[in-house]
């Protein structure tokens, strides 16, 4: 199955060096090795082999070589010295795409002495529009069931794919957790992941959280941040024109694995929607240079809508997420009325499109099978 990235991935090679990031296991290392069947003289190096390590450290490749692939490089000390080094001096022919997941998207959040010598691409997992043309192409409920990760998605057994997920989990809160920061309490970091596992597509309070799992605050929020960076959550903030105060504002948490959220059939639906939406967000920012965000809204009376999608500051669409409900959502008219947003309503069980006010009510998967 090809990834929808593949080809703006080969065409920015041409350019710069391209860094891939997103969850672990969401198929980086099996497109990285897919693009190489592009060229003829292609090497793959992981950083975790002690070989590959040795020639990554010498830079001991053939001169032939058209495109190399370093894998989890930033494990390797003054990582970003190194290929800051190896790109300034590379032969004119040499391609270099590097991959990895939490350290590299901190990284280019952070900004470097790499500035200009790279493209960011971030890979996550399976969306309706990347299965079109294939079985699964209208089984939505296999993503609601299973999530996007390849393995899980494509096993033959759903036993299989619960399997997959337990050990997923283990690894990330156990292993990978430590790359970026030591947790001295770790049973307290998989009881906030649990506890939010249970409250997707509601506002989360950190006062609360830290009252059940019996840690300050500021601590819930280390630790969200902490889920985030290593691709587990994604926090969508409420949307204000003053950034500092919509950050101060209770976040609403969605899973990059869609099967992780233990709620209800109708937050599995709503948390698909974000990552969908996320996925899509992530594509014209790496790819276009735009500055797309993902928000929510709501005033203090408890108006709400879903989704707010921002472009460079200001709000582009509204978007509500229903099961069943073809009526348009109140609080989707009260912002649309008041503030002429252009507005979407989508819905799990709607035979046709229609628009009703100047809101337009669109089938699920007719909205998701059309968005890369």
């Amino acid at each position: 199955m090809k990834r929808t990235v593949r080809q703006r991935i080969i065409k920015d090679l041409t350019k710069k060096m391209v860094f891939l990031a997103g969850p672990r296991q969401s198929g980086k290392t099996w497109l990285a090795k897919d693009i190489a069947n592009d060229f003829k003289y292609s090497l793959y190096l992981n950083y975790d082999n002690a070989q590959d390590r040795s020639i990554i450290k010498k830079q001991n490749w053939l001169p032939t070589t058209e495109l190399l692939i370093l894998d989890e490089l930033h494990k390797m000390p003054k990582w970003k010295n190194y290929l800051k080094g190896l790109f300034d001096t590379k032969p004119e022919g040499l391609q270099i795409l590097v991959t990895g997941s939490a350290k590299l998207e901190v990284f280019h959040r952070m900004g470097d002495s790499l500035a200009g010598r790279f493209f960011m691409h971030r890979l996550l997992p399976f969306s309706l529009s990347e299965v079109r043309g294939s079985p699964f192409e209208h089984d939505l409920s296999r993503f609601l069931e299973r999530g996007g990760f390849p393995e899980p998605f494509l096993a033959e057994d759903p036993v299989d794919a619960k399997r997959w997920r337990q050990q997923y989990i283990n690894s990330l809160i156990r292993t990978d957790v430590f790359d970026i920061e030591i947790i001295h309490n770790l049973k307290a970091l998989e009881l906030t992941l649990s506890l939010l596992r249970c409250r997707v597509g509601s506002p989360v309070s950190f006062q609360s959280i830290a009252e059940d799992v019996n840690v300050s605050p500021n601590t819930v929020k280390k630790y969200i941040q902490l889920l985030e960076a290593l691709f587990i959550i994604v926090r969508v903030t409420p949307f204000h024109k003053n950034i500092a105060r919509s950050l101060l504002k209770e976040p609403k948490i969605y899973f990059f694995d869609t099967a992780m959220v233990e709620n209800n059939d109708g937050a599995r639906l709503e948390n698909f929607a974000a990552i969908s939406l996320l996925k899509s967000l992530y594509t014209k920012n790496d790819c276009e240079g735009a500055e797309y965000k993902l928000h929510y809204l709501r005033t203090k009376d408890g108006k709400e809508v879903d989704f707010a999608i921002i472009n460079d500051g200001n709000i582009e669409k509204i978007i509500e997420i229903k099961q069943g409900d073809t009526n348009i959502h109140p609080s989707l008219a009260f912002f649309h009325k008041k503030y002429n947003f252009p507005a979407t309503q989508i819905v799990y069980h709607c035979r046709a499109p229609y628009q009703s006010d100047g809101i337009n009510v669109i089938p699920f998967n007719d909205y998701f099978s059309d968005i890369d």
